[in-house]
């Protein structure tokens, strides 16, 4: 199916419309896989796809939609994701 990486988003991530931002450019880029809300305030997403996808949707990350504030992504290997299509968890 691809690469897949998994991203810990950090900054004014949540209550700012970030999980839909990244669903709708993770469609976009034709990823498969995850993003959800952790207690810890950030955001986790775990991306299936073609390599120079996944390097877009880390830009993508790290400007977030309007009202978001990202202070940082830290990006980890990852197994694939056996989820067909991308969803909020």
């Amino acid at each position: 199916m691809g690469f897949s990486a998994r991203f810990e988003v950090y900054g004014i991530v949540q209550g700012v419309g970030f999980r839909a931002y990244v669903q709708w450019q993770a469609q976009r880029l034709q990823l498969h896989g995850w993003v959800r809300n952790r207690d810890d305030g950030s955001v986790e997403v775990l991306a299936t796809g073609a390599h120079e996808a996944l390097g877009q949707l880390e830009t993508v990350l790290q400007q977030g939609p309007r009202l978001a504030q990202v202070e940082r992504v830290v990006r980890h290997a990852a197994e694939g994701s056996s989820t067909t299509g991308f969803h909020i968890a």
